[in-house]
């Protein structure tokens, strides 16, 4: 018997860590090769990890919730050497050894936080996990501050959504001075108890968290402007009511109104290339590729945004595919790591729940996102050969909501004009 090294698997593009939800094994636990070990989660995707090799757990070295590095070594296997890996690809074994009894399992890797007496401390565990400490970094959150976060988590331990609340209200222990030094009389912030009632108590999912860290990150990282344009949707609605049968008969594919959303949207990118980037510090990335993020909701309620990649290069046939594939993934939740990765902008279809508009957030580290509203039929003042009349016409509200810090009025003003003149001046003649 040898020992086998087992890692952290490469779980989908751009992907470089995970976190642990459960081990479906033990220590001293017997595993078969593809039988599941553990489950993990990236971005707003579960997966589950098999083991490449036969043979018994040993040593598994994180608990749940800890955060992986990809190609980090999660458990020790005693195996007999077989693995479904080839030898380029396989993890490294370590020398045979006489038996051994199972190793103690050991905690997540952390960091002591360094706290001087003279401050008051929130937590009561001064040990935090690798995310904790990775989003102090990026906000320039000392230790001391860290320390009087209020923390929500296990045994007092400091979780995510802990900090970026904290993010989120200013950070009002940030200049806290020590107590010996501070003076009776100056300021100090009111500790705040609402009155939170009574009721039901439902314990947010991870998924909820998730979003929910994801949201309050996204208002506090980038300044919302929105901007607002009607477009006329009659000849869009005419063509698509006219040939969505011939559509399915030809293709195979049901015609929405989304794949007709999806390619108008990545025009209008295309001809304003900076609204498809994000910002990393004081440099603005302009992607080259243009793929189209498409909010949707998963039937237990949460939010998720599969992707459709280089929506500019691809035919209404092909579009329509992928988003129809890509929502059977959903509302199945089958959709798998790459194919919520890598969007570079976000449409948000509001008016699938019958809303007229939306004010949306943006899908970080985009930095723009439109939200689409209902299509409705009123009466329009419209332009004709015989001069001004009223007619009934298929109307919609569009909605974009930019980060100020990459784009200014000037270019989201011009980009969702842009998108509803696609969506107005819809060829009528167009062949399936």
């Amino acid at each position: 018997m040898s020992k086998f090294e087992f890692k952290m698997p490469k779980l989908g593009e751009s992907i470089t860590e995970a976190a642990i939800i459960t081990w479906f094994k033990n220590v001293g636990d017997t595993i078969e090769e593809d039988e599941m070990l553990l489950e993990v989660a990236t971005d707003k995707v579960d997966s589950e990890v098999p083991s490449t090799v036969s043979g018994v757990i040993e040593e598994i070295l994180y608990d749940a919730n800890a955060v992986i590095k990809i190609g980090e070594t999660l458990a020790i296997i005693k195996t007999d050497g077989t693995s479904k890996v080839s030898k380029k690809d396989a993890n490294k074994k370590v020398e045979k050894t006489s038996a051994e009894k199972p190793k103690v399992v050991k905690k997540p890797k952390s960091s002591p936080v360094e706290t001087s007496d003279q401050f008051s401390v929130s937590n009561s565990n001064t040990f935090f996990s690798p995310l904790i400490l990775k989003i102090a970094k990026q906000h320039h959150i000392s230790f001391e501050e860290l320390a009087r976060i209020p923390a929500t988590g296990q045994e007092g331990r400091l979780r995510k959504s802990d900090v970026f609340q904290y993010i989120d209200e200013g950070r009002p222990y940030k200049f806290a001075q020590p107590v010996a030094k501070q003076d009776p009389t100056a300021y100090r912030i009111p500790q705040l108890k609402f009155d939170k009632g009574k009721g039901k108590v439902i314990e947010m999912d991870r998924m909820r968290q998730m979003i929910a860290d994801h949201m309050v990150y996204s208002k506090h990282t980038s300044p919302h402007v929105t901007a607002y344009v009607e477009a006329d949707l009659t000849n869009m609605v005419n063509w698509r009511n006219a040939n969505k049968v011939a559509f399915q008969e030809k293709y195979g594919e049901r015609l929405t109104f989304t794949p007709l959303f999806v390619e108008s949207v990545a025009k209008a990118v295309k001809d304003f290339p900076n609204i498809n980037a994000s910002v990393d510090g004081k440099n603005i990335i302009v992607k080259e590729d243009i793929n189209i993020g498409m909010a949707t909701a998963l039937p237990g309620g949460n939010l998720i945004v599969p992707v459709v990649r280089n929506a500019d290069t691809k035919d209404l046939k092909t579009i329509a595919a992928n988003v129809n594939e890509l929502a059977n993934k959903a509302r199945k939740n089958n959709l798998k790591a790459d194919d919520i990765q890598g969007s570079t902008f976000t449409i948000s279809n509001v008016g699938t729940f019958g809303s007229v508009m939306g004010i949306p957030i943006i899908n970080q580290p985009e930095v723009a996102i439109i939200a689409l509203g209902i299509i409705k039929k009123r009466p329009e003042v419209i332009t004709t050969e015989k001069g001004d009349e009223i007619a009934i016409r298929s109307m919609m509200y569009l909605s974009l909501s930019f980060d100020h810090r990459a784009v200014d009025g000037f270019l989201g003003g011009s980009f969702v004009r842009r998108v509803a003149d696609y969506f107005e001046q819809f060829d009528t003649n167009r062949k399936i």
